[in-house]
């Protein structure tokens, strides 16, 4: 089975590799790389994404032991629209975070007007950080949270919970 995932990746967490994980466990896996250009556009805060090719080279090196234990392959594409690279016809389903499953049904719309046939959409939950909340990049970058979802040393024990 073919197997098509997109984001920015910046920088790489628990919650990621969890996508990567299941993304592999189901088949070979082509990651759709958000560009440079693409990259600030998909953010739902404003803050500094790393060019390109820092996040494509560390993506690879997450990437290649995971694909590796599951004895499969793996290619990292530019992604230069939201849309990406999953409504090619090669591919046989999509790994979704819940936030982006929506997208995932728009995916299978346009596929659907070029006539492929719809993607298996798989839902991957989030994973929690030690507060309980999610774990995601914005967290880290912030300071809040390390990649593993670990509250940093200066905000243990202060409730940093926010709204859901």
């Amino acid at each position: 089975m073919n197997v098509a995932l997109g984001g920015t990746f910046d920088p790489i967490h628990d919650g990621h590799r969890k996508l990567f994980e299941r993304a592999v466990e189901i088949g070979d896996v082509t990651v759709g790389l958000t560009s440079d250009e693409l990259a600030p556009k998909t953010r739902l805060v404003e803050r500094y994404v790393r060019p390109f090719e820092s996040r494509k080279r560390d993506l690879e090196a997450e990437l290649a032991p995971i694909a590796e234990r599951h004895g499969r392959k793996f290619d990292v594409r530019r992604l230069e629209e939201p849309t990406g690279i999953a409504v090619e016809p090669q591919f046989d389903a999509l790994i979704v975070s819940p936030e982006t499953k929506e997208g995932g049904r728009r995916i299978n719309e346009i596929r659907d007007a070029r006539g492929h046939d719809p993607l298996e959409i798989v839902v991957v939950d989030h994973v929690p950080a030690a507060d309980g909340e999610r774990i995601s990049s914005t967290r880290i970058v912030t300071g809040e949270i390390d990649e593993h979802g670990n509250l940093t040393p200066d905000r243990e024990g202060r409730g940093t919970t926010r709204p859901k």
